[in-house]
């Protein structure tokens, strides 16, 4: 039990290291809904989305290459080295390329030249630190890797506060605060603040360019790009799969709505986050050790466990957000014009479940050099997200746009289970996954439209679903705690 033990004490650090920075920027949302009107939270939410977009771009796969290469080359400075440089390199050519362009690229977005000129900025600063976080966890460094992920949100989340609700008051008593306070500026200032905090992040991981020497291996670098690229096609696909829905909106419903729409989509999708941060958490955790055991005697059997834990914890997740989803609308979402939104999250929550099934089935084209197969799932993903968001969203808006979310993923996840059995087989037990997500689809759905905000109802079901789960598992979850 050696091997899980490890892999769950560093699971935990990195779900610390992403949990509790998203638990902090968890204050966001009721800040935003509370003192910003929808259609700003709308505006706020495409530009966020294209965020997603370039932050793919920029890191084009190279992230996921140097776990393959550090782990598989001898030589581990050298794919160090190649990997640091390179992306050193290109974010300083996007900074420059985005600069010149920045006019053209605020019309064809549709967003304010004002903006467009702080995203440059945070894109380059988050762009020069994926390959120092990525060594810190490939060196197994997690308390560090999560110290500073948590100071980044801090940070982030502090200014927000400070500038979105203490700052109008300031100035209105002080000529300090008078002078540097610019009434209507809110949007600029949830950007400035992740700039700040970006910038902070970077000089914390600054070390590590010191530590580079300056050797690039050509070789190696157009094998680690050849081995990038389906990733970056995938990371593409995934990107249009997890936000490019906001951009559609924006697109395809009226301008005079539009951004109201968006407001209340993105917010009550925050709801679906105790998913996400699971998903994240367990996938940080699991990305490094899949590689690293790859060639152990039972690496398929392992596999196969580790993706039945997924299951049942993110089962357990979809039902408990399920059942109190009324307690947790009132207290993240401020302004109940967001609420019209709350159908979404079932639909949601079950979407980025299947996402993280899908990230767990995966591991077999990435230990089996197949990255390609990323790539093509992935476009499938991608093409069902951009046509039913076509379809859908001037019939039912935004409803249409969590329909294709839930779509697009559960098709990835059928696919790579399907092609996996074909490459990699993996013995996953098929009967007890079913069983978990089926029977927590049928609480949840009793719980939410038969008995809608009853506890009385809700909780006891919630309880007897972990009580089933217990004795299902009880024997490895006794060896794990012993472990």
């Amino acid at each position: 039990m050696s091997t899980f033990k490890k892999l769950f004490q560093q699971t935990f650090i990195y779900g610390l290291a992403t949990v509790l920075p998203r638990m902090l920027s968890f204050l966001l949302i009721p800040l935003y809904t509370g003192v910003l009107p929808r259609e700003e939270y709308g505006e706020i939410s495409v530009i966020f989305a294209y965020f997603v977009l370039f932050n793919v771009i920029l890191a084009y796969g190279m992230e996921t290459a140097f776990f393959r290469f550090y782990n598989k080359q001898e030589n581990k400075n050298n794919v160090l080295n190649t990997s640091g440089w390179s992306l050193f390199m290109s974010s300083i050519l996007f900074f420059i390329l985005a600069f010149f362009a920045r006019e053209w690229l605020a019309g064809i977005t549709g967003i304010d030249l004002e903006y467009i000129n702080l995203a440059i900025w945070i894109l380059l600063l988050d762009a020069l630190v994926i390959i120092p976080f990525a060594w810190l966890r490939a060196a197994e460094k997690p308390m560090r890797y999560a110290i500073i992920k948590i100071l980044n949100v801090a940070v982030n989340l502090g200014l927000n506060v400070f500038f979105l609700l203490f700052l109008p008051g300031l100035a209105e008593n002080s000529a300090f605060f008078e002078a540097i306070y610019v009434p209507d500026f809110e949007i600029s200032y949830v950007f400035i603040a992740n700039v700040i905090a970006s910038g902070m992040t970077l000089l914390l991981m600054s070390p590590f360019y010191f530590k580079l020497n300056f050797s690039f291996d050509t070789a190696l670098w157009k094998k680690m790009l050849n081995y990038a690229f389906p990733v970056l096609i995938a990371g593409i696909a995934f990107s249009i799969n997890e936000v490019f829905d906001r951009i559609m909106l924006d697109r395809l419903l009226p301008p005079a709505i539009a951004r109201e729409e968006i407001g209340a989509y993105a917010a009550c999708y925050k709801l679906a986050l105790f998913m996400t941060l699971f998903a994240t958490a367990f996938r940080l955790g699991i990305e490094p050790f899949f590689f690293s055991h790859a060639e152990a005697k039972n690496a398929a059997k392992t596999y196969a466990q580790i993706t039945n834990y997924f299951v049942v914890f993110g089962s357990i997740i979809l039902v408990g957000v399920i059942v109190f989803i009324d307690l947790l609308k009132v207290i993240l979402i401020q302004n109940d014009s967001y609420w019209e939104a709350m159908d979404i999250v079932p639909i949601i929550l079950l979407a980025n479940l299947f996402l993280g099934i899908y990230h767990n089935l995966s591991v077999w084209y990435k230990i089996t050099d197949r990255t390609r197969f990323g790539g093509y799932i992935s476009l499938v993903g991608a093409a069902f997200t951009i046509i039913l968001n076509l379809l859908l969203i001037p019939v039912i808006s935004y409803t249409g746009s969590a329909i294709a979310t839930l779509a697009a993923y559960g098709s990835m996840m059928l696919l790579s289970y399907y092609y996996g059995q074909k490459y990699y087989p993996i013995p996953y037990d098929l009967k007890k996954i079913g069983m978990y997500l089926l029977s927590a689809m049928i609480i949840s759905g009793i719980s939410l439209y038969l008995f809608p905000g009853n506890y009385l109802v809700g909780i006891p079901l919630l309880l007897i679903f972990i009580t089933i789960v217990y004795f299902t598992e009880k024997e490895q979850i006794t060896r794990i705690i012993r472990s």
